[in-house]
Formats: C-alpha cells, sequence, structure tokens
C-alpha cells in the first residue's frame, strides 16, 4: 500500500513529500504510513458532515489500534503494527485527536501561551511520533523534535490566515490583533477582514513567524541524534518550512496578499543547503531495535 499512501503525502503537502524521499526506504514506509493516519484523522474532521461523530469513530478507532483485534481496514491494520513495532506512546496519537478537538468549536489563542499547546498536540507531537518511527539515539532530543513540529504548525497558521478566516477560525494570538476578547473575535469571524485588522495582520505574523524561527533554532539543534539519511529529511523538511515563512516576508508579512509558497526550484535550492549543512554530521548508522523510552508531555521545557 505505498503507492497509494506516497500519494496521500503528495497530494496534501508537496514539501512534505520532497523531504520524506530523502529518507532511508523502511524509514519511509513507516513514515508514510504515520501520516497517512494523521491524514486521516485530519479529514475526518475537517470533512464530516458531523465532526464531532467523526472525533467519536477516530477515538474508537485508536482503541482498537492500542487493544483491540486486528483491523480490517488496511491502512488502520497498518498503524496497529506500527504501533507495536516502534513502541509508540498512546499519549501522542490521543494529543493529536485532542488538537483536533480543539477545531470544532473552535478554539480562539489569547496569546502565544494559549498558542503553544494547540501547536504541542497538532504538530508537536508528530514530531515525537516521527522519533519512534526514526529511532532517535538519544532521548533528551525529544523536546526538540516536538519544537519543530511546533515551529511548522506557526508557519502554517502564519500562511493560511485567509484560508482559516474563511472557515470560521483564527489561530493568530486576538489580543495583539486588537480584540478585546473571545466574543469579539467571534462576531468579526461572520464577515470578511476588515481593513483595520488587515493593516494589523503584518505586525502580528512577523512576531509569530519570530517565535516560529525560535523553534527551528532549539529544533534542528536535535537533528544529530537521528541517522544521517533522516537527520538529511528532517533538516530538509525544516528548511522548506522555514521558506514559506521568507515567502511571507517578501510579501511584507501580509497573508492577505496571496498564498506563500516555494516555487520548486526554492526547494530543491533548500535540499542543497540542508545537503551541505548535513555533511558537517558524523554518519550514525539506524538502529533496528532502538526506540525513545521517555515520553514528552506539554510543558515549560517546549515553550520558547
Amino acid at each position: 500500500m505505498n503507492a497509494p499512501l506516497a500519494a496521500v503525502i503528495q497530494h496534501h503537502s508537496k514539501s512534505f513529500a520532497l523531504a520524506s524521499r530523502l529518507l532511508p526506504p523502511a524509514v519511509r514506509a513507516d513514515v508514510l504510513v504515520l501520516y497517512a493516519w494523521c491524514r486521516r484523522a485530519d479529514d475526518t474532521v475537517d470533512l464530516a458532515a458531523d465532526p464531532a461523530a467523526g472525533l467519536a469513530r477516530l477515538e474508537a478507532e485508536l482503541d482498537a489500534v492500542y487493544g483491540g483485534p486486528p483491523s480490517a481496514d488496511p491502512l488502520l491494520a497498518a498503524f496497529a503494527q506500527l504501533v507495536r513495532r516502534c513502541a509508540l506512546p498512546r499519549h501522542y496519537p490521543q494529543e493529536l485527536l485532542a488538537g483536533m478537538a480543539m477545531d470544532l468549536a473552535p478554539a480562539l489563542y489569547a496569546d502565544h501561551t494559549a498558542l503553544a499547546l494547540y501547536c504541542y498536540r497538532v504538530a508537536g507531537v508528530v514530531g515525537l511520533m516521527m522519533c519512534h518511527v526514526m529511532r532517535v539515539a538519544d532521548d533528551t532530543a525529544l523536546p526538540r523534535a516536538a519544537q519543530l513540529g511546533m515551529a511548522m504548525q506557526l508557519t502554517n497558521i502564519c500562511r493560511d490566515v485567509a484560508e482559516d478566516w474563511q472557515r470560521g477560525r483564527l489561530y493568530l494570538p486576538y489580543r495583539a490583533l486588537g480584540f478585546a476578547d473571545e466574543a469579539a473575535v467571534r462576531a468579526a469571524l461572520t464577515g470578511p477582514i476588515d481593513a483595520g485588522l488587515a493593516a494589523r495582520l503584518p505586525a502580528q505574523v512577523r512576531d509569530t513567524l519570530a517565535r516560529a524561527d525560535a523553534y527551528y533554532r532549539c529544533g534542528t539543534d536535535g537533528i544529530g541524534a537521528l541517522d544521517w539519511r533522516c537527520g538529511l529529511a528532517v533538516r530538509a523538511a525544516a528548511r522548506i518550512y522555514r521558506g514559506i515563512g521568507a515567502a511571507l516576508a517578501r510579501q511584507d508579512h501580509q497573508p492577505l496578499a496571496g498564498r506563500a509558497y516555494l516555487p520548486g526550484w526554492r526547494k530543491a535550492g533548500q535540499v542543497l543547503v540542508a545537503l551541505a549543512g548535513q555533511c558537517g554530521v558524523a554518519a550514525r548508522a539506524h538502529g533496528t531495535t532502538r526506540v525513545p523510552t521517555r515520553q514528552v508531555e506539554f510543558g515549560p521545557e517546549l515553550c520558547l
């Protein structure tokens, strides 16, 4: 089922698809399964006629993955095998579903401290699950993986302001945008972005991307705990996502000026820069049995 799963990544995230091609074949196969399950969960909540019912179904499926009989669903069966093979703590996929539950209301975030929990749940835990799939060599690097995922989520939030607003969502901290409380935000979300808010967005996007950059710096510090090819793939993914922030900067940090993206030639350039950076890292043999023994939960060590 690798070809269909690879198509899922290619359709939903060309940036991640490019980086995943740099992984060792066995690791890439597991990453495809993990990504496809995360995508299944996201689509179940976002596209379902009844998102709450969809979330309940995902919870039941997770119960089965961690303790039920083998599933007839090929993806769930593959994910269950991955969970056992990589000793994946249930806390991580459970937190991912908790993050999706935050989108049902949807939740609003007064400041960056509040937003950090959401970023941990929907992206930080993905980085932690990747540590199990990639057999990270040093448990002290685990928080760095969570921070790298959080950095990527902050980048996505800045890029997708217009799209999220159309879906009735705002992830940027609302106090810095001039809203007094959640009621004021929800009232504004019923209409288009007005000129006043549009004028305030660039400063907040600039600040959020600066925070993302701090997370990227911390996150890349943990890459040395991965084997060489996994490290290259993660380094390339980080540079490509960080490049989206640079694209936003080129449009004066105005997310309403068009969806920021990296054309193929810029992505290729970021891969080459990642390769140059990785060349200074000593090769580490990929372990076939070791998996992380520490479970990382949200707390002060992840917040910048």
